[in-house]
């Protein structure tokens, strides 16, 4: 099974300005998933897709390829589907995972273990999600429990979120939703993966940015632990 690595790196980012190309800690993040990519072992080919030929020439130097975007899909308003679309008419393979550089926590056995779900071949879409054992409201309205009981976050049932860590999609089933009008992105049969909380932080925000690099830190130089003695 071939599977290409794609990572989207728009340079025009505005609430992080230039985020790709600022650095985190040591390296620039863009730099994060391209090694992540390279260690993993898995991958037919990797891509980084920009519009900034700047960014994508440095990410050659890493062993990356170089995909222009067109400038009309480097916009606020372009979107996965968009992107991810004009890559595939692109460029052949079974799978395409974006690894998203927005998410540098992200552990090698993690990647690993998504790309083995993914070589299962079961899903055209498979989605990463974090799974949390809390009392979730929607629009109001409690999901997973009940105000007539109050039950210990250990026993209910989890919700999950999908935070775009990672994700694959089937090419020719991508490419045929384009072409035949269905739903673009979740379209044909979708799996999740849960991937460890401390691992899913997307950088969108400066408090985000501030959360990975603590995170970043800890596992540098991890603190001992210590107990209050009673």
């Amino acid at each position: 099974m071939d599977l290409t690595a794609m990572i989207p790196a728009r340079l025009g980012s505005k609430r992080i300005p230039k985020k790709n190309i600022r650095y985190l800690l040591d390296k620039p993040l863009i730099q994060y998933p391209i090694e992540l990519a390279a260690k993993s072992g898995c991958f037919k080919e990797i891509w980084i897709n920009t519009e900034d030929a700047g960014l994508g020439h440095f990410a050659e130097t890493l062993g990356a390829k170089f995909h222009k975007r067109p400038l009309e899909l480097a916009s606020d308003t372009a979107t996965n589907r968009d992107f991810t679309y004009e890559f595939l008419k692109a460029h052949c393979c079974d799978y395409l995972v974006m690894i998203n550089p927005t998410s540098p926590l992200l552990g090698l056995d993690t990647l690993t273990m998504f790309l083995d779900f993914t070589k299962e071949d079961e899903y055209d879409t498979i989605l990463s999600v974090v799974s949390s054992k809390a009392e979730t409201l929607f629009q109001g309205d409690p999901l997973n429990f009940s105000y007539s009981e109050k039950v210990n976050s250990q026993l209910l049932a989890p919700v999950e979120q999908v935070v775009w860590a990672l994700t694959a999609w089937k090419r020719d089933t991508f490419i045929g939703l384009q072409e035949n009008g269905a739903n673009p992105v979740f379209g044909g049969s979708v799996g999740y993966f849960s991937i460890p909380k401390d691992e899913s932080c997307d950088l969108d925000t400066q408090e985000e940015w501030r959360i990975a690099e603590g995170i970043l830190m800890s596992r540098l130089a991890p603190p001992k632990e210590r107990y209050l003695e009673l």
